[in-house]
């Protein structure tokens, strides 16, 4: 049996460790706060365990892991420490390129979601990980948190079980692109409203801290709710696919603020189109983003990808684009329709399945290849 050494994270040099995802200041234990986020190492020997812990109130912790660029597994993780063997009885002198990332999203409404990655034991060396030159971030609701991507169709338990960063539009993406990429996402929310007609639930609203969706002492603690330091991870583009819960909310009962007593709805007519004002609503918040993406992300292509779950508000979308690039004079933001999820690549909980996820990507790829020139 092989005798195994201990490595903590913080004392694996950068050049040989790749930290994905968002990330703020603290490295030792590394709280991973978003699908997608986790580590990255290329290691020789036959044996590789992660020692890690994990919390939750009823939202467990899922995690995925590939081996040089393959899927390997995905599995729960119950609260607790964990000592998990990533692989063993391998060649001992070839290098593996090992990746393993959270598949659940940031937990808005459970501040007991943790993730944390404490050290390796190993019998090889570490070896340098490969360098991204590309970056791309995703911005999104439960269709970036990849809702539904596990799972049967009959499957309408809303579970992380059924959540991934693993067979995710986004990933897929990133992938054949050969970029390091970012997630921020959280299901049921929008660019100006939740689903359910919640004003607090839009991903503006949390976009300049670290994770300002993980809330409580404990994320606190973390580092969640630092100021998000974005001068150290520039994206070449960034890609906002919101709308589909702001457009839900029509459809839904008012909602009773419980932060300022007040009630919020955005309204239909008589005849069932959308409120004038309120659609105004959403333009102006798409206007606000833009310009917030802008402000951090100063060189980044923003291109605001659509239609997954169908393309109602598209012309609200590309309303609020085009305004904001008459006023700001900035033609580095585009508008994208992605392909419809048809019902047989539904997957569970009525969301985009796998193959809708590959449809998503194979698009979406091919149009950031033109728009950013990245052909090689």
């Amino acid at each position: 049996m092989s005798v195994l050494q201990y490595t903590e994270i913080s004392n694996i040099s950068s050049d040989k460790i790749n930290i994905l995802g968002r990330t703020g200041k603290k490295r030792q234990p590394l709280p991973v706060f978003f699908n997608g986020g986790g580590v990255e190492v290329v290691v020789t020997g036959s044996e590789l365990w992660i020692d890690l812990e994990t919390d939750s109130d009823v939202n467990e912790m899922w995690v995925a892991l590939e081996i040089n660029g393959a899927f390997i597994a995905r599995q729960m993780l119950l609260p607790g420490e964990h000592s998990l063997c990533l692989f063993r009885s391998m060649e001992k002198t070839t290098p593996k390129r090992v990746r393993l990332y959270r598949e659940l999203q940031a937990m808005n409404d459970d501040p007991k979601v943790k993730l944390l990655f404490k050290g390796f034991k190993h019998d090889g060396e570490f070896q340098n990980v490969p360098v991204y030159s590309r970056k791309l971030e995703f911005i999104g609701d439960s269709i970036t948190s990849g809702e539904g991507s596990y799972g049967a169709f009959d499957d309408v338990d809303w579970i992380p079980m059924y959540m991934s960063a693993s067979a995710n539009y986004a990933t897929m993406t990133a992938k054949a692109l050969n970029a390091d990429y970012h997630l921020v996402s959280q299901g049921g929310w929008g660019v100006f409203c939740g689903w359910d007609n919640d004003v607090r639930h839009n991903l503006p609203s949390v976009y300049e801290k670290v994770c300002g969706l993980a809330k409580g002492e404990m994320n606190e603690e973390l580092g969640a709710q630092e100021e998000y330091d974005f001068a150290s991870w520039q994206p070449d583009a960034i890609i906002v696919n919101l709308g589909t819960n702001d457009v839900t909310s029509f459809n839904q009962p008012e909602f009773l603020n419980p932060d300022d007593g007040k009630t919020y709805k955005m309204r239909t007519n008589t005849d069932g189109t959308r409120n004038r004002e309120d659609e105004l609503k959403i333009v102006s918040a798409i206007i606000d983003f833009l310009t917030m993406l802008r402000k951090h992300n100063p060189n980044a292509q923003i291109i605001w990808s659509y239609g997954m779950l169908g393309s109602d508000l598209n012309l609200v979308i590309t309303e609020g684009i085009n305004k904001y690039k008459e006023n700001a004079g900035d033609e580095k933001v585009s508008f994208f329709q992605l392909p419809n999820t048809t019902m047989e690549n539904f997957g569970s909980h009525m969301h985009p399945g796998p193959k809708s996820h590959q449809n998503a990507a194979k698009e979406l790829v091919d149009y950031l290849r033109n728009k950013l020139g990245w052909f090689e």
